[in-house]
């Protein structure tokens, strides 16, 4: 099972790949935005592909771009991570709904530790992006890790070049858990990283990149980047108490009581929630369409594309652990939501 994951994993990336360089022949569907979404695009439009013919062109630029591109009217839909506000929403007259779920995982590069073998708060975790915290051996970690021998080595912060809808998620969580990172950073896209062994890097993929190569080092990605690049991630203290690793399961007990339009623009946060198994830093990840398209034909095809995507493609989600949204949301989205968008 493991081997046919990995090969369909491998064939969905490479393919999508493919499609993210431009290939006009292969793509019938253009969206741009944020990467964290990507790997579970990158399936979806594998197997929407075979299933229907038409392709999906998505370039994975970072959630910012995203925005710029969808207000450019260059795509048919933009990506973030990061929820657009409603009264924007409004302004631009478009549309906003959550497309998949995950989360956002700490990941680090300390020999002698692996997956799950180091545990940090919220409180602590953003003591060592404020640079406060700026050696593996701290009394404060040691605290949290008894009978771990952790080195005297310096912590090398490694975050997001680009704007990132991963970074606000990731700054949002810091500053509901730490007032002082409320206070001095705060939340945002693209926020000032007042560590001073800090390094950037561009997408997921190149914190990523840059975790695995950089010994002491420690990150933040979505989960699935964590797990392709086979990357040790720390277990999070959750609002419970409780000391969790990332998966669909710990996700999913997050995000089960969310009210998503409680909120304009569906833009809700679900970070430190409450529950004994709930993960801290699950988030969802936002597409964004026109109520007035300039290309309806388009946008027809968008919307078939993720209509398919939520009817067909949950196993796909929780193979790569995100969490596929429950059937009654979706039901709402159709309803509520993309009635708005006019394809006639």
């Amino acid at each position: 099972m493991n081997t046919k994951r990995t090969l369909l994993k491998t064939v969905a990336a490479a393919a999508f790949a493919t499609m993210a360089m431009g290939s006009a022949l292969a793509a019938d569907i253009t969206g741009a935005g944020a990467t964290f979404p990507f790997p579970i695009y990158a399936k979806w439009a594998e197997a929407y592909k075979q299933a229907t013919g038409t392709g999906l062109n998505y370039q994975s630029i970072g959630s910012s771009g995203g925005i710029r591109q969808i207000r450019a009217k260059t795509v048919a839909f933009g990506a973030s991570d990061a929820p657009v506000k409603g009264e924007d929403l409004d302004r631009d007259g478009m549309v906003q709904v959550p497309a998949i779920i995950g989360g956002t995982v700490p990941v680090f590069n300390l020999d002698g530790f692996g997956k799950g073998e180091l545990r940090v708060s919220g409180p602590v975790l953003a003591e060592m992006f404020l640079g406060k915290i700026s050696k593996w051996n701290d009394p404060k970690l040691a605290a949290l890790n008894p009978g771990k021998k952790l080195p005297d080595q310096t912590i090398t912060i490694v975050h997001r070049a680009d704007g990132s809808g991963t970074t606000f998620n990731w700054t949002d969580y810091l500053a509901t858990v730490s007032k002082e990172w409320l206070d001095t950073v705060g939340r945002g896209a693209a926020v000032k990283w007042p560590a001073p062994t800090s390094v950037g890097g561009k997408g997921n993929e190149g914190v990523a990149a840059n975790v695995t190569r950089t010994k002491g080092a420690l990150g933040y990605v979505e989960y699935a980047y964590a797990k392709k690049n086979n990357i040790s991630v720390m277990a999070l203290q959750n609002k419970d108490g409780n000391f969790v690793m990332p998966g669909d399961e710990t996700f999913s007990a997050a995000a089960a009581g969310a009210d998503w339009f409680s909120v304009p623009g569906m833009g809700l946060s679900i970070v430190n929630q409450p529950g004994a198994n709930a993960y801290p830093v699950t988030t969802a990840s936002f597409i964004l369409m026109y109520k007035e398209p300039a290309d309806k034909a388009q946008s027809v095809e968008v919307l078939k594309f993720f209509d398919w995507a939520f009817k067909n493609g949950k196993q796909m989600a929780s193979d790569l652990d995100y969490v596929a949204l429950p059937d009654v949301l979706t039901k709402q989205i159709r309803e509520r939501v993309w009635t708005q968008i006019n394809t006639k």
